[in-house]
């Protein structure tokens, strides 16, 4: 049976599928747990919470499964927790976002006493709850995180871009390895090599499948049971979903969010962009990436960039204004077509199922 992989052993669920974490407050609950109940695994990206609050997401998740799940964070790039912005560069990037505030009644933001959460708090707060799994992108954690999670029985899944991202992975000894294509929605997780040398899905993980010895999971334009066995011909144990569950009515996207992703006509193009966060992600265009592209250089990075417009994505959000909000969408968000998660695990299982076994009896 194709379900019966290192992944599923490993994790301790009955079908090798993850779902994508989703930073910015996207993630819920109530999606990872549905996920999780369904067979797989189930994620909550908790980037944006200091430590208090994702004790209080681990305790949440805890009273809605008994089933393992993730919960994952990003690891600061060097020099990133460091960069502080003169009060003249902070005010020229409130400047340049100052027609968008005001076009949606948002005050200015003014200058903070952190632009992140604290990194090492939120690990401490992982370390303490004991999750099933504690999953990162944007790098490796240190040999004293990795350390404390195997002597507290934590799973670590880490996510590679290049195979040189798969192999510094497996040097420090994750349990499994995401490979994540350039087709993948959202935050393009690069820290070794630069965003432009990712490969995608298909050439990215046989390669790393030659290369480590760890259990790889294939991420990046999965949306039904083709892509699936695809990714497990191409020698990965399972595969992680991100889009298609995050246009679910599970998820904390909008309404205006689920519409783009189910507009084919819309989600059919997407493109890299780094105006919204810093960082270079992955999504649909809108307004206010084609206004902001131009002057793309004069952004600010992680997490300045983030920080400035996160008011800005957020009121939009509320505001059902698609023209202004991070619509982060992988390549084949045009196969999106359930609209409840349960709904989608089963689908894919099914579909899987069905495509190998019509390959099977040619």
């Amino acid at each position: 049976m194709w379900t019966e992989t290192r992944v599923t052993r490993t994790l301790g669920v009955r079908l090798p599928l993850v779902q994508g974490p989703f930073g910015g407050g996207m993630s819920s609950t109530k999606l990872a747990a549905a996920v999780s109940e369904a067979g797989g695994l189930g994620s909550f990206g908790a980037n944006h919470l200091d430590g208090a609050r994702i004790e209080a997401t681990i305790r949440e998740l805890r009273g809605l499964t008994s089933r393992p799940f993730s919960i994952n964070l990003w690891v600061p790039l060097e020099g990133e927790r460091e960069l502080r912005p003169s009060p003249e560069e902070f005010q020229a990037s409130v400047a340049r976002l100052k027609p968008w505030f005001d076009e949606l009644g948002v005050p200015p933001p003014a200058y903070p006493t952190a632009f992140a959460p604290d990194y090492e708090e939120q690990v401490e707060a992982v370390l303490a709850m004991r999750p099933a799994v504690f999953s990162f992108i944007f790098g490796v954690p240190s040999a004293r995180i990795l350390e404390a999670c195997r002597a507290r029985g934590i799973l670590t899944v880490g996510t590679a871009t290049h195979v040189a991202e798969g192999l510094a992975l497996e040097q420090a000894g994750v349990d499994l390895i995401v490979a994540s294509g350039s087709e993948a929605g959202g935050h393009r997780a690069c820290f070794l090599r630069p965003v432009e040398e990712a490969p995608a899905t298909t050439a990215l993980v046989p390669q790393l499948v030659d290369q480590v010895r760890t259990p790889v999971i294939a991420s990046g334009g999965i949306a039904d049971g083709r892509s699936v066995a695809t990714a497990l011909a191409l020698g990965a144990e399972g595969v992680q979903v991100g889009t298609a569950f995050l246009a679910c009515e599970e998820s904390n996207a909008s309404d205006a969010y689920r519409r783009a992703l189910r507009n084919p006509e819309r989600a059919r193009a997407t493109t890299l962009t780094r105006v919204f966060s810093g960082r270079y992600a992955r999504g649909i265009p809108n307004r206010f990436m084609k206004e902001l592209t131009p002057v793309e250089r004069d952004i600010p990075p992680y997490p300045i960039q983030n920080w400035l417009t996160q008011p800005l994505r957020q009121a939009a959000s509320r505001q059902g204004r698609e023209d202004l909000m991070s619509l982060w969408a992988g390549q084949n968000a045009p196969l999106i077509r359930h609209s409840r998660a349960a709904e989608l695990v089963d689908f894919l299982e099914k579909d899987t199922t069905r495509v190998l076994g019509r390959l099977a009896s040619l």
